[in-house]
């Protein structure tokens, strides 16, 4: 097999982490590791990655932390074991798969990716939440879960002085995390700054005031501090995931279509004036033209756009049926209308929320609608190419 399929990968281990991630594990999850894919696209698209090494790379980010499923101590060694085992089974050549366990291997902390740039976009990824505006709330959870998993009970304040430190020892590997990563992670360290004094400031004042309060309000002051918008980080990690996995779609499609149309264009412009010529190759060429046409009409099926009626009534907005975060549904709405219905839904919370589930749950619905058109165009041209191939070996074989 000389491509991987990272479709099925991204499956594989969506399974795999719903059935087996610990619920302790409330940073490396999920939610986590399709961060990293999504980094890993962007950093190895900027880095000048082909599409071969792309494709390696999005496997060993899936993958990457895919050892937490099994073990809670070396999870590199688990992930390396569960990638040689998936990609053996898939008949992934491996030389392929050597390079896959070099980057998810370059991922133990300290990083050391080397000379390989497969490595560096992997490790870059992995570390670009260092960079995001989320990151205090995504560090929070780094903690809770560093102090569930080692049965430890590090404070605050002791966890933000060494990432402090840790910061200042960490560098991006690739040109793309320097360049663009940086500046976002020196903010954080900033923030981080900001952050410890105000916790060092709150100790001391307690530790004035409330001398005998004992551990119950510790307990209690701690649960406070915990992460309050993890709601929203859910929401803008989902939606950005659900982009990145339609725009991933949407080149898949622009290949499919370009490849077919060149090979229509050669076939009408060439094969029409010759096919007089070789009378015994109509079949094979009829079945060569039918299959690119029909590939590309699914694949430009996969891309056409819908556009809902743009408008809803008072009835559906006082029944909370309409989702007013979708432009299709009120391109054709005055802008006082519109603006009236985000203002009642701004000051309902229930309806706020369930309009961005609504929102997510049909924007998952139009990339699974663009996946299955777009994986039955890609069937169709593999095996009509077998088809028409296994045709044209007949006619020369039978002249």
């Amino acid at each position: 097999m000389d491509t991987i399929d990272t479709l099925e990968i991204a499956r594989y281990i969506q399974e795999l982490f719903t059935e087996k991630i610990p619920p302790a594990m409330t940073y490396h999850n999920l939610i986590h590791t399709e961060q990293v894919v999504n980094q890993a696209i962007i950093i190895g698209t900027k880095s000048g990655l082909n599409g071969r090494e792309l494709d390696l790379v999005i496997a060993a980010a899936w993958f990457h932390d895919s050892g937490y499923t099994a073990s809670l101590t070396d999870h590199e060694k688990e992930s390396g074991r569960i990638a040689q085992e998936y990609l053996s089974s898939k008949g992934v050549r491996q030389d392929d798969i050597d390079r896959v366990l070099r980057c998810i291997d370059a991922t133990r902390m300290p990083q050391d990716p080397g000379d390989d740039l497969l490595s560096k976009v992997l490790c870059d990824a992995d570390m670009s939440y260092l960079a995001e505006d989320l990151y205090i709330d995504r560090t929070m959870y780094l903690w809770k879960e560093w102090n569930t998993v080692n049965r430890r009970d590090m404070s605050k304040c002791d966890y933000i002085r060494d990432t402090l430190d840790w910061f200042k020892s960490h560098s991006f590997h690739t040109e793309y995390g320097r360049q663009f990563l940086t500046p976002g992670k020196e903010e954080n360290f900033r923030r981080l700054q900001e952050l410890l004094g105000k916790l060092e400031g709150k100790s001391l004042s307690k530790a004035e005031k409330q001398k005998g309060e004992g551990k119950k309000n510790q307990n209690k002051e701690e649960q406070d501090l915990l992460p309050g918008r993890g709601v929203e980080s859910m929401f803008r990690l989902t939606a950005r995931n659900q982009i990145n996995l339609s725009s991933i779609a949407d080149n898949k499609a622009n290949i499919l279509i370009s490849v077919n149309s060149i090979l229509l264009t050669v076939l009408l412009t060439v094969g029409v004036t010759k096919i007089a010529d070789y009378p015994r190759f109509i079949l094979p060429v009829i079945a060569l033209v039918s299959t690119s046409l029909v590939a590309m009409i699914f694949a430009i099926l996969s891309t056409r756009p819908k556009i809902s009626s743009g408008k809803f009534t008072k009835e559906d907005l006082k029944n909370q049926k309409v989702n007013l975060l979708f432009f299709g549904n009120f391109y054709k709405m005055s802008f006082e209308e519109y603006e009236n219905a985000v203002k009642e839904m701004i000051m309902n919370s229930n309806y706020l929320y369930t309009n961005m589930i609504r929102d997510q749950y049909s924007l998952g619905l139009v990339i699974s609608k663009k996946y299955r058109l777009l994986r039955t165009a890609y069937s169709l041209f593999m095996y009509g190419l077998i088809l028409s191939t296994a045709l044209f070996a007949l006619v020369l074989f039978f002249k």
